[in-house]
């Protein structure tokens, strides 16, 4: 099967990576998962290996040539920084996979599975946040995202932990009273703070378990319980902190443009964050239309693929019609 002209696309976050080659009409020719993408924990090589695995089933399910794509577009978590970018690029560039290779921060691909055109702000919450926006002139606002080294608060994890302050303070007679103080020891089955952070800090209950507190927190909230619902109160304004600057940078503050909002956290719909980011971006920006995404954020490194090869608007829906 001839795929000259074909776009390798990529979306690799922390848990799975999705690749699809994209023919040159717009078609999907083949499409194959794989495992996360890690290259702070295992560095860049093994975690391109596993980027490989994927492309290779991929490419011989189309009964492609390594090298004779036209284009890889690769949207990969932990490409936080441009610097990590270059570096991710050259290291995709080496495998030989396609005659061009572009690398953006995974943030991206969300923000264009959602639009028809690149232009935008996506507001991604997760187990971290971020937010990433672009124009059709190649103009992106972007930030750092590496947490609170780089004034990042909110994400489920960071939530989580703020919960866990909280809560540990209402119970030792330092902070004010709080429902969590019993709600998020309830989540594991315990009857006290102290059990809780007896259990992480033994490793009775794993570290990563507690990503699953922020759900508890918004349940909190939602019962009226006051510290939970300024923290939820504060992460809309996060929120849309992140997509008014986005929005100023790139002059689209004053004009009707889409601000999409992604990650498990977001999509989730709570009525109190979704009443917050709606009461304050109509104040901030009120022409900006929000939506949740939910398109594969797959769909929207191949259409950043075809924005870079120049495909005509046909094809690019095309490929958007097959992830509708």
């Amino acid at each position: 099967m001839g795929v000259n002209g074909a776009v390798l696309a990529i979306d690799a976050g922390n848990s799975k990576t999705d690749v699809a080659l994209v023919g040159a009409d717009g078609s999907v020719l083949a499409t194959a998962r794989g495992g996360g993408f890690q290259p702070p924990y295992v560095g860049v090589e093994p975690a391109v290996d596993v980027l490989g695995e994927a492309v290779e089933r991929v490419l011989a399910a189309a009964g492609a040539d390594p090298g004779s794509v036209a284009h890889v577009s690769a949207c990969l978590a932990n490409a936080d920084l441009p610097v990590e970018e270059e570096r991710l690029t050259a290291a995709l560039a080496a495998r030989g996979w396609g005659r061009t290779v572009e690398v953006r921060n995974d943030t991206f691909a969300i923000l264009r599975a959602g639009v028809d055109e690149p232009r935008g702000v996506a507001v991604v919450c997760g187990a971290g946040i971020n937010c990433v926006g672009m124009v059709p002139d190649g103009r992106t606002a972007r930030f750092p995202a590496i947490g609170r080294i780089s004034g990042d608060w909110g994400g489920g994890s960071g939530l989580s932990e703020e919960a866990m302050w909280f809560a540990a303070r209402a119970e030792d007679g330092r902070g004010e009273p709080t429902a969590l103080a019993r709600t998020l020891p309830a989540h594991f089955g315990l009857d006290s703070m102290y059990a809780l952070i007896e259990a992480l800090h033994l490793g009775r209950i794993e570290g990563e378990r507690r990503h699953e507190l922020a759900p508890v927190l918004f349940a909190t909230s939602a019962d009226g319980d006051p510290v939970a619902r300024s923290l939820v109160d504060r992460l809309g304004e996060e929120v849309v902190a992140l997509a008014s600057v986005a929005l100023t940078r790139l002059g689209l503050l004053d004009e009707e443009v889409p601000v999409l909002l992604g990650g498990s956290v977001l999509a989730a719909r709570h009525p109190q964050l979704d009443e917050r980011i709606g009461e304050l971006l109509a104040a901030r920006a009120p022409k900006a239309v929000v939506r949740v995404v939910r398109e594969s954020p797959v769909l929207g490194a191949g259409l950043l693929g075809l924005d870079r090869t120049g495909a005509a608007p046909e094809v690019h829906a095309r490929l958007r019609a097959q992830y509708a």
